[in-house]
């Protein structure tokens, strides 16, 4: 676990628009997880790194905190329940609560339809979905507690619309907004509110695996013509999880303007 001893993270003057607030930020060692926590140490938050990549999680946070932002590294694996509870623990014992929580942890395993094996499927449901359902449970009833709370789940445009191979990722992210969309409903009476970020084509290691044939494709159909970038995806994220919000329940994408 690695803890900074700063009392300001870069850019905030102690009046960011979340200061000293406590945002977990699942798969956040890299990529879209690792630009939103940046967004929101950003605006004043204390955020929490975690990966399942122990040694990823460790230099993410090093990093981090040697930028001056307030960090806890703390490596989780989000499909294991036992996993999960020490994390919540570690943060609640560190900094006395959580406010925000961004369910961000995911992988894919694509494959067609009739080629698509049971383990692809499982692996992506339990990474993408079932994961978030344990990973909010705990944390929803410190949440409960407070009275407050913000969560923000990191769907996909291909949980709303499909999309060719991809079948377990879009069960999956199609899960995760109809389990948003419960969720905001269960708790709006506790002041915590639920949303969704549908991220479009996003310019990351994953996308850029598909080859420069395939993402000049993708770029001609999307009105924007350019992908988007986990920066796209934090400042969304930044949005919901602001103080005051009288949006819970929806569903955000970001996708360039791609189906419209």
């Amino acid at each position: 676990m690695t803890q900074t001893t700063q009392t300001k993270p870069i850019g905030d003057t102690g009046m960011g628009r979340l200061h000293d607030q406590v945002a977990i930020i699942t798969g956040s060692g890299r990529g879209i997880g690792r630009a939103i926590a940046e967004a929101l140490a950003g605006q004043g938050a204390k955020i929490v790194i975690s990966d399942i990549n122990e040694e990823l999680c460790k230099s993410t946070a090093d990093e981090l905190s040697q930028q001056g932002l307030q960090v806890l590294g703390v490596p989780c694996n989000v499909t294991q329940s036992e996993s999960i509870e020490k994390m919540v623990e570690t943060v609640v014992n560190s900094w006395g609560r959580i406010d925000i929580l961004v369910n961000n942890a995911g992988i894919t395993r694509d494959a067609l339809f009739m080629r698509m094996t049971e383990e692809q499927w499982q692996a992506v449901i339990d990474t993408n979905l079932s994961s978030a359902f344990k990973v909010t449970k705990p944390v929803v009833k410190v949440m409960s507690k407070q009275r407050s709370g913000r969560i923000i789940n990191i769907a996909s445009t291909t949980g709303v619309h499909g999309n060719f191979g991809q079948v377990n990722y879009a069960a999956a992210k199609g899960g995760l907004i109809a389990m948003t969309k419960t969720i905001a409903l269960e708790y709006a009476s506790r002041n915590i509110t639920c949303n969704a970020v549908a991220p479009g084509f996003i310019d990351t290691a994953m996308t850029k695996a598909l080859g420069e044939e395939i993402i000049s494709k993708v770029i001609e159909k999307i009105p924007l013509g350019r992908m988007g970038t986990p920066d796209d995806i934090a400042q969304a994220v930044v949005f919901l999880a602001g103080p005051g919000s009288y949006i819970t329940g929806q569903v955000l994408e970001v996708n360039g303007g791609l189906y419209t």
